[in-house]
């Protein structure tokens, strides 16, 4: 069910300077997102490594969301929540909803670690 690592998420409170530090070190910027939730602005950033066959590393600055997300590339985000919910010890975070690129859910699984799934 899960094919790939998509990306890790980091949150910075200085997008500008961990941009450039993360330029520097041979990262791409390939997209960004300017976002509002709750009426407070904040952006996700994607940058590609060097080597194209690698996950992305995505930089977020969003106000309440100050962790590190690992995010799992499915197939079908709503399959894998049908799947998994019927696992015991998963729970949910966020049940699958649209994005512009498909659809993602949040679980924490048994031992405790937080998954983002992100597919079609």
């Amino acid at each position: 069910m899960f094919e790939r690592l998509d990306c890790v998420s980091l949150h910075t409170n200085d997008l500008e300077a961990s941009l450039a530090f993360l330029s520097s070190m041979g990262l791409e910027e390939v997209w960004r997102l300017d976002r509002k939730d709750a009426g407070r602005p904040w952006a996700v950033v994607g940058l590609d490594f060097p080597d194209k066959t690698s996950s992305q590393l995505v930089l977020s600055t969003h106000p309440d969301r100050r962790f590190i997300e690992v995010e799992i590339r499915v197939a079908d985000v709503r399959s894998a929540y049908e799947i998994l919910k019927q696992i015991p010890g998963v729970s949910w975070i966020a049940e699958p909803f649209s994005i512009e690129v498909g659809h993602v859910a949040v679980m924490t699984a048994p031992d405790g670690n937080n998954f983002v799934l992100i597919g079609n």
